[in-house]
């Protein structure tokens, strides 16, 4: 992304203490630290002021708070904004853009808890609007395809941009070679154009000669969980399943056929999508099926739909 000047979070990377310190004096705070090394998840530090940034700094390069992980350190600008998942179709040649989503990761309502897999998306993004998607266009889509040709990887099938709308425009957060979960259930749903046309048209490198068409409206998944997700949780726990609506799309995730019944054996076990005429008419079909199945320990975030209603749409 650098190279190729694709916007993303501002960044340096050190491997001596006396120039990252001298660095993290002067640069804008809030910052994020960064062990380069593998710690097991724990490695990144959000600092809020200067002296615990500074103080981060050395927890991790003299102190080794995190081992050899430390030895070298990224200092990256801290990003704050609504994020949105967009996923693309492309051949290597052409990038057609799907309708966009957005993913509720923590497991308790109000994003409070421990971070999950996902439990809940709705789609699609309520501020995503023409002028928005004309920018990840022309400054992130097309230089990434194009960047990957450069650099003698090019790639066919979906990619998936994981944005940040800033203060200073969409920023890049992730990127993905994939279809993404729970993103995948609220944007299949919507997609006119038959998939295997689309597929074929990818493999042929014929992807500039199809139209791909959307469904009016919006969707929403929300997960159920099983008690003590994303921590340690029971499995085995028999499913009941009342009469759901015809349109509800129910996608198994971590369910098992055990003696003939349906039962739990993962910690995120249904996700219950509905498409309605706009994001609170689906949400309200999602939910009400969502009361329709039980199994014990089962949980559901209340709130999936509801964040960016009020950023303004451009």
């Amino acid at each position: 992304m650098k190279k190729y000047n694709i916007p993303t979070a501002g960044y340096e990377i050190f491997e001596n203490y006396e120039e990252a310190e001298a660095y993290v004096k002067t640069c804008d705070i809030p910052v994020v630290l960064k062990a380069d090394g593998l710690a097991l998840g724990k490695g990144v530090l959000i600092c809020t002021t200067r002296e615990e940034a500074l103080a981060g700094v050395k927890e991790m390069m003299l102190d080794k708070k995190f081992g050899s992980a430390g030895n070298k350190i990224v200092v990256e600008e801290f990003l704050e904004g609504p994020e949105v998942s967009c996923l693309a179709f492309t051949d290597g040649k052409t990038i057609l853009p799907m309708i966009t989503s957005c993913d509720h990761k923590r497991a308790k309502d109000n994003d409070e808890g421990l971070n999950t897999g996902g439990m809940g998306t709705f789609s699609p993004a309520p501020f995503f609007g023409e002028k928005t998607a004309k920018e990840v266009m022309e400054k992130i889509m097309i230089p990434t395809v194009s960047a990957m040709n450069a650099e003698g990887r090019p790639f066919k099938g979906v990619l998936y941009f994981g944005l940040m709308k800033t203060k200073k425009g969409m920023k890049v957060i992730e990127y993905n070679s994939r279809f993404g979960d729970p993103e995948t259930q609220v944007i299949l749903p919507m997609l006119k154009t038959d998939l295997l046309e689309i597929f074929e048209t990818i493999t042929d490198e014929r992807l500039n000669e199809i139209k791909i068409e959307w469904e009016d409206g919006a969707c929403v998944c929300v997960v159920l969980a099983s008690g003590g997700y994303p921590e340690a949780y029971e499995k085995g726990k028999e499913i009941t399943i009342g009469d759901l609506d015809e349109d509800c799309i129910l996608c198994h995730a971590g369910t098992a056929i055990k003696e003939g019944k349906l039962v739990t054996s993962g910690g995120r076990v249904l996700g219950v999508c509905a498409r309605g005429k706009d994001i609170e008419d689906a949400r309200q079909k999602a939910y009400k099926n969502a009361e329709k199945i039980s199994f014990e320990g089962m949980y559901y975030r209340k709130d999936i739909g509801i964040k960016y209603k009020d950023i303004v749409r451009e």
